[in-house]
Parts: C-alpha cells; structure tokens; sequence
C-alpha cells in the first residue's frame, strides 16, 4: 500500500505492506519507503487565499519523484490525503488537477475530523505500556493542529482541528529574525485562544497521556535529548518533560533562523517555523496541564496505510 500525506508544509509518502489480518490488533505495518520533502504548499495560504503557482509547482517535482517510487515497489492500492492548505484555498481545483495527471489518483481533501481519526489511529498503534489512556493525541501541522481524545478500545472520543499550525502563526505574527517579544506574544494570545476552544470541545485535560505528531514535535524533542542527528529510533515514543519543551521552545524564539539552521537535527525546511510550532506545544501543555509529552513518529500517514487494509 501507499500512503501520501500532503499537508500544509510537507509531503510525504509511506510504502508498507499491511500485517496479514489474521496476525492480530498490534501486528505493525513492515515499511518498505518513508519519504518526507518540504514544499511548503500553504505559503501564503492565510494571506491570499489561494495556492501559489510556484508552491503548486514544488508539490508536483516532488509528488512525480514519490510516483516513480511508488510504481517501483508496485504498490496495488494508493491514497493521497490532502490537509489544511488545499482545504482553505479557493484554487484547489488546480491542485486537483495537478495530483490527477502526476500521480494517476485524486487527492482527497480531508475534512479536519477525518484528519484528526487517521491521526489517532496511526500514533496509538504500539504505543509503550507507560503511556496510559485515554490519550490526548496532537497533531501540529503548518496550517492546523487536530486534538484528539480516545483510546485504542473504544477508538476516537473526541476530535477538533483548529488554525494554529507553525506556518500560520509565523506567517500571522512572527516576521522579525529572531521574533520580537510582542510578535511571541501575539502569537502565544491567538495559540491560546484555539486551544481553549478545542479543550472546550475535547476532554483532553482528562486524559492521562498526551501524544505529540508531526515534525514540529519531533524536532523540538530531539533538540531536548541533546541528540546529534535525525534519529527516528530514538525520537519514536520518547518522552520529555515540560519544563523541556518550554526550554527548547525560548531557546528556538530567541534564535536567528541561520542559528536554527545550524542545530544539528534541524530540517532545513523547518528552519523557519520551529519556534511557532515548538509554541503550539508549550501552549497545549500548559492549557491541558500535561507534565510531559509523548512524542510518535508514527501519524497520519499510518493512519492512511491502515485505512486501505481490508
């Protein structure tokens, strides 16, 4: 199976074969292609409203790339989701348009509630013992971030998707090298707004665990192990604490971004939107009163992957 996740900053594919149905709930999925390629498909999105040429263009060099791959591994079964920006844009049928002809499929242009459940299902699949439930799963992306509450038995309680994602909020207030104290807390009021509401909607200060998705999280925990690069192995299920992401999260605000770029795990892609979304998380960590963080490597892209079994 073949699973591409387009979201408001990156794209990125997943080849695995599914566990035969017979091999039981945890049997996990054997990946054969991770892939991941920053094409900042949202630029502007927030301001504009509509997809830029030149964004629409970096998605499709790298969607023809993920198709070869895909044709190459002879995946049988293919989805594309699609998420925050192609949602909000008022040229989307261009984007359409575009995904047809490169990769042969339409995307699909998943609503926030869809979105937040592909990305339950594919963080609490595996997750260790220690991390008890229910789980508060959170997805920050560039354009949004989902708040999730369930558990594994029962699936998903509760589900919102809210405009907070890190290139947004860098969009809508952080513009100075490094962001000056007012644009921080501009930024900080307008990510606190959000997630009240959505714990307004979701019970996510009930629950026991909160599990942290998608590169903004990951990065800001391999910046608090101190690690010297990328490792997904020591990334995927680490927990840090809070004291530590509100560490990391003013140490990456006061930076210039060629000072981010020059911390050893950091995507050069990300760069420039870290210390947003580093934000979003301390904000949800305070307003769930959440000591720590669990953070997946395993997201919405799973989720998709798991979505074609059967």
């Amino acid at each position: 199976m073949a699973a591409i996740d387009c979201g408001t900053n990156s794209i990125r594919l997943l080849v695995a074969d599914l566990p035969d149905p017979t091999a039981g709930p945890e049997a996990p999925l054997r990946d054969l292609s991770r892939r991941m390629e920053i094409v900042r498909l949202g630029q502007g999105v927030d301001r504009t409203g509509r997809l830029a040429p030149e964004a629409i263009e970096r998605t499709r060099v790298a969607l023809a790339d993920y198709a070869a791959e895909i044709e190459k591994l002879g995946a049988e079964r293919v989805r594309m989701c699609a998420t925050s920006a192609s949602r909000d844009a008022s040229n989307a049928a261009d984007f359409r348009a575009m995904v047809e002809q490169t990769l042969g499929v339409p995307p699909e242009v998943v609503t926030g509630d869809e979105e937040a459940r592909l990305s339950f299902t594919g963080a609490v699949r595996g997750l260790p013992a220690d991390a008890r439930p229910p789980y508060l799963v959170v997805d920050i992306g560039g354009g949004s971030t989902e708040f999730v509450v369930g558990t594994r038995e029962s699936g998903v309680d509760a589900a919102i998707s809210m405009d907070i994602g890190c290139v947004r909020m860098t969009e809508r207030h952080l513009h100075g090298d490094p962001p000056a104290v007012d644009e921080v807390a501009a930024a900080q009021a307008d990510i606190t707004v959000a997630v009240d509401r959505a714990l307004a909607t979701v019970p996510g200060r009930e629950a026991a665990t909160l599990v942290g998705l998608a590169g903004s999280v990951t990065t800001v925990v391999a910046i608090a192990q101190g690690l010297t690069g990328y490792d997904p192995g020591r990334i995927h299920h680490a927990r840090v604490s809070y004291d530590q992401v509100a560490e990391v999260t003013a140490d990456l605000l006061g930076k210039t971004r060629e000072q981010r770029l020059a911390i050893p795990v950091m995507h050069p892609g990300r760069a420039d939107v870290i210390g947003a979304g580093a934000l979003v998380l301390r904000v949800i960590m305070e307003r769930a009163g959440m000591p720590s963080v669990v953070a997946s490597e395993h997201d919405i892209l799973d989720g998709i992957a798991w979505s074609l079994q059967g």
